[in-house]
């Protein structure tokens, strides 16, 4: 029985994957000293959607090799890696866009948002785990007027061990007081979905274009647990709730 809706933010409520791509392509093509399209790097970044901040920079390093003009970064910083160096452009890009509120309202994952009013209206408990730092992640709920959808917000500053660690459920399910097979986790990449599996939620795979692919590859989940079209979404989480009231 379903008394508690989690969300993942990034990907999921808002299409910050996408900001994400052009960002670390943005990046690369500051560094790279060869030609380099903006395509390619989206290509390889969504192969790698949902690994943490560290492991994707050093594969995208290893893969478009800018470490020559990551040089004058690393030495102007003082940092120690040519990862390091990527990561640091990465963030002052994706961080101006993040500043403007018209780029945050452009967005949302509709169909996500309207799944969460549908949990809401359901009675059941509504709760956050992303693995952004609070300040970013709040400053997005205040932009789209979604803090107060929630009852508990849980981000990266919250735990000692971040995604794939399944800590940050278990901590929203402490806090929620609800137990892992009563708890919905919505979530859209294979990193997400497998945490989930690991705190032994119920989940449900919403894909996105950066997604899909790799969730259809995936031999953790079955059929019904995908959604690929947003029409469906909603249907099927309400078949989910009246099998709750079937129970009930």
């Amino acid at each position: 029985m379903i008394e508690a809706v989690i969300f993942d933010l990034d990907g999921t409520l808002v299409q910050t994957e996408k900001l994400k791509a052009e960002s670390y392509a943005q990046a690369a093509l500051l560094l790279c000293p060869h030609f380099l399209s903006k395509a390619a790097v989206v290509v390889a970044y969504k192969d790698l959607v949902g690994l943490p901040r560290r492991e994707m920079a050093s594969r995208l390093v290893k893969q478009f090799n800018p470490t020559y003009k990551a040089r004058k970064v690393m030495k102007d910083y003082d940092l120690g890696t040519p990862w390091q160096a990527f990561v640091l452009l990465r963030l002052q890009i994706y961080n101006n866009m993040l500043a403007d509120p018209k780029v945050i309202k452009q967005i949302p994952w509709q169909h996500n948002l309207e799944l969460l009013r549908l949990a809401r209206a359901n009675n059941c408990k509504t709760a956050l785990a992303t693995m952004s730092h609070c300040e970013q992640a709040m400053h997005i709920l205040s932009v789209l007027k979604l803090k107060d959808e929630f009852d508990f917000i849980a981000t990266v500053d919250d735990v000692e061990n971040g995604k794939p660690d399944p800590e940050i459920y278990q901590l929203l399910m402490l806090e929620l007081e609800k137990i892992p097979s009563h708890c919905l986790v919505i979530e859209d990449s294979p990193v997400g979905v497998r945490v989930a599996l690991a705190a032994k939620t119920e989940v449900l795979a919403v894909s996105t274009p950066f997604t899909k692919k790799r969730l259809r590859q995936m031999k953790d989940l079955d059929e019904k647990q995908i959604v690929d079209n947003p029409d469906r979404l909603i249907k099927t989480v309400e078949d989910i709730f009246e099998k709750n009231k079937a129970v009930a």
